[in-house]
């Protein structure tokens, strides 16, 4: 079994009412004691996990005291293997990308810059294994935008599609039953766990916008939102077994 969990941690800070995006607005931008706490009770939470794939992670700057919250969090959480995909800075105030952490170490790592009006958006892919028995893990923040959402998917279902074990995994902002995850279910030839968890806005769930994708190789075991104060998204948790050929590299 594989345990697996995708996080956006809104960079290490904390918010649980609307309003607070406003009145909080400024850690956003500058340090404080708060998010370095918060930063330890994540990695006390992604410490039980196998691979971990972050969203809104700083990769290093002001508003992060100018640590690299990926490594912070593997450094913490005991993960011997890290990395991290910039793709939007704010001059030194924010850099915030995607993040991997895992047991494990992969045979290849490629980062890919999505498609899309706003720059700023990217997919982090990591092999492990070879060959036809190897597991592909993907972690993306999609955008905002419906049209950019359909561009970023087909992007990614051209990396992925012909590769048999697969997850992708993220903020996708955009519901299960949305058109461009259809579609992109269509052309990946991956699927959606029947469990539709909630993830947005932690405080109070309403929006099912957060995902994780198998191929249909992989047994889902548990499928799950995690109950947390941490972020203004919840973690999405799931296990799934592996075929023989594939487990065998974990």
């Amino acid at each position: 079994m594989l345990k697996l969990l995708s996080f956006n941690i809104q960079a290490g800070t904390t918010t649980a009412k609307y309003r607070q995006y406003v009145t909080r607005s400024w850690r956003q931008v500058l340090p404080n004691n708060q998010r370095a706490a918060n930063l330890d009770s994540i990695s006390e939470l992604v410490a039980g996990y196998d691979i971990v794939g972050l969203q809104e992670v700083d990769c290093g700057s002001l508003r992060s005291g100018f640590v690299n919250q990926a490594k912070y969090l593997a450094t913490h959480a005991g993960f011997p293997w890290w990395t991290h995909q910039p793709n939007r800075k704010v001059g030194v105030i924010a850099h915030a990308g995607n993040g991997l952490l895992s047991r494990q170490d992969p045979a290849r790592v490629d980062e890919h810059r999505l498609p899309g009006a706003i720059p700023g958006r990217g997919a982090l892919v990591a092999k492990f294994g070879e060959d036809k028995h190897a597991l592909w893990v993907v972690v993306l923040h999609l955008a905002l935008g419906r049209r950019a959402r359909f561009q970023q998917l087909r992007y990614v279902a051209h990396l992925v599609s012909a590769h048999p074990h697969v997850v992708v995994m993220g903020d996708l902002n955009t519901g299960p039953d949305s058109n461009e995850l259809e579609e992109f279910r269509a052309r990946s030839g991956l699927t959606l766990p029947d469990i539709r968890p909630k993830t947005f806005p932690s405080w109070q769930p309403q929006r099912c916008i957060d995902h994780i994708l198998v191929s249909k190789s992989l047994d889902v075991l548990e499928y799950k939102a995690l109950e947390s104060t941490l972020s203004d998204h919840l973690p999405l948790s799931i296990s799934i077994r592996l075929p023989a050929e594939v487990s065998s590299r974990f």
